[in-house]
């Protein structure tokens, strides 16, 4: 039975493994809950035919039959476990989670999964679960194993059809951050991608190459890690082959630090030389120098929404659910030209407002 069928079949039940495993709904109870009376061959049996069903047991009466407590996964795939405490982002999705979890008896607990080990922690949380799972950054493929072992569960990342997801629309917010240094007067827009194989890194990738061809402008670009390390690298490399760029998105604000460090040491002055035009609106963009416009991600609310869904119960195979996305001026980009910043003008606008903006027309349709 392919995937496919599986996630779209109706929830079995224990009596469907029983029938189809040739015992008992007892015996089936006993191999679920780990309790003695079945042999191994049994064991193996049962274990076989619940994971070709897709049965799901009730792991929440199974938690309050056992005195088990009440837990929402918060799930990070990373090549280095130690970003989960050094990306600012990642801080923004647990307070968030905690928020939501004020006066209740559940709690969170944080996984950061590195490739080589996360399929087999996957498929141990999805087994082990209560309350469900918060996919703060797992791969579409990971995802999708979670959701066929256990429902609840819910992205905040773009993720496969099937999986349950709160997302923003990358694509439009990277052509609205593209639109606001044309209207700077740059044509020089260079771009800083986030990894291959990150789903958001690809949707703002796709969003940069369809505002650069909307205005006629040439495409230059890299890649690094969402890190500072990442974002220093990318700009160092880019500037050295291309030095009449005169603006950069970067896909996540941690990497347009670096961006700005790499430009600083370079001997070009932000924005005067390049404006840099990050995305998160994190920490990390109001303490650069100097700070960071950016796009502002609703973070925070998210994760609370995500975590009030997976609170309510099993959410709705394919849920979608999108959030708008902000410009936020401060000095990098800020909104007049060049010139006026070299005579010393005003702005014009506070260092950090909000504006709303309008994505040039998109020739392909977005997520």
């Amino acid at each position: 039975m392919n995937q496919a069928a599986r996630v779209q079949r109706g929830k079995p039940t224990i009596r469907d493994v029983a029938r189809a495993a040739g015992v008992s709904a007892a015996t089936v109870s006993r191999v679920i809950n780990h309790e003695a009376g079945a042999s191994p061959s049994i064991r193996t049996r049962v274990h076989a035919v619940a994971a070709e069903l897709g049965y799901q047991p009730s792991a929440i009466a199974r938690a309050l039959a056992t005195g088990r407590t009440r837990t929402i996964e918060v799930i990070v795939t990373e090549s280095c476990t130690g970003w989960l405490g050094a990306h600012p982002h990642y801080g923004r999705v647990l307070a968030g989670a905690m928020s939501a979890l004020e006066g209740t008896d559940t709690q969170l607990r944080i996984h950061s999964l590195t490739p080589d080990r996360a399929a087999a922690a996957i498929d141990a949380l999805a087994a082990d679960a209560t309350v469900g799972a918060l996919l703060a950054n797992v791969t579409p493929e990971l995802a999708t194993r979670y959701y066929l072992r256990c429902r609840r569960v819910i992205s905040l990342v773009p993720t496969a059809p099937a999986v349950p997801a709160l997302e923003v629309d990358n694509v439009a917010a990277v052509r609205i951050a593209v639109a606001h240094l044309h209207r700077l007067g740059r044509r020089r827009i260079a771009a800083i991608h986030g990894p291959v194989g990150n789903s958001c890194a690809a949707q703002r990738r796709d969003g940069y190459r369809s505002a650069i061809a909307h205005f006629g402008l040439p495409e230059l670009s890299a890649e690094g890690g969402f890190n500072r390390e990442g974002g220093h690298d990318a700009a160092r490399e880019l500037l050295r082959r291309h030095p009449e760029i005169d603006a950069m998105f970067v896909a996540c604000d941690l990497m347009a630090a670096g961006a700005v460090q790499a430009i600083t040491a370079g001997g070009r002055r932000v924005p005067e030389d390049v404006a840099v035009v990050g995305f998160d609106d994190s920490i990390a963009a109001i303490c650069a120098n100097p700070p960071l416009t950016t796009m502002r991600l609703p973070v925070e609310q998210m994760a609370a929404d995500a975590t009030r869904i997976l609170m309510d119960g099993d959410p709705e195979f394919g849920f979608r659910r999108f959030y708008p996305v902000d410009l936020v001026l401060r000095e990098s980009a800020p909104d007049f030209s060049p010139a006026r910043l070299s005579r010393g003008a005003g702005s014009g606008a506070e260092s950090d407002s909000q504006r709303s903006a309008t994505a040039p027309p998109s020739r392909e349709s977005t997520p």
